[in-house]
């Protein structure tokens, strides 16, 4: 069992994977930090200096002026604002991984069309006729093995 455990875990598409999951919080990180410290605040000034992570509805009645007093008390919130930051961290992440989808097809179709021109290329002669007694011959060779014509002399 633990053979196969080895075997599981050190595949390709194993190890891949998880490259993939390590990069991928890390740029969730980095996402979350773009939307939260440089696109968030612009937009929350532009619309009369609102911080949307402070955005909430107190669902207790107490009339909490920050969310930080609301958790304090421990009053039930909506933190819509939070919510808004985290759409907008969804949205950039999937529109930055269609970009890298979309490249990576473009890569593939890339390949694939080479492939395809490659294929129909014509393949350079590998034979040749013997001019005397018209047998197929390799193409370096310099005596027929037919009929013995030299064939290194230009007549």
């Amino acid at each position: 069992m633990l053979k196969e455990f080895r075997e599981f875990a050190v595949k390709g598409n194993m190890v891949d994977m998880a490259v993939g999951i390590i990069i991928g919080g890390a740029f969730g990180k980095i996402v979350s930090s773009l939307v939260n410290d440089i696109i968030m605040p612009p937009i929350g000034l532009l619309l009369g200096k609102v911080d949307f992570s402070n955005l909430f509805v107190d669902l207790s009645g107490g009339g909490y002026a920050t969310l930080a007093e609301a958790n304090e008390a421990g009053a039930p919130t909506l933190r819509y604002g939070l919510f808004v930051n985290n759409v907008i961290d969804f949205l950039i992440v999937a529109f930055a991984l269609f970009l890298v989808v979309r490249w990576i097809n473009a890569l593939r179709a890339t390949a694939e069309a080479a492939k395809k021109e490659e294929a129909l290329a014509p393949a350079a002669p590998t034979t040749k006729h013997c001019p005397y007694c018209l047998s197929e011959i390799p193409i370096k060779a310099v005596r027929c093995a037919h009929c013995t014509a030299d064939l290194s002399r230009k007549e």
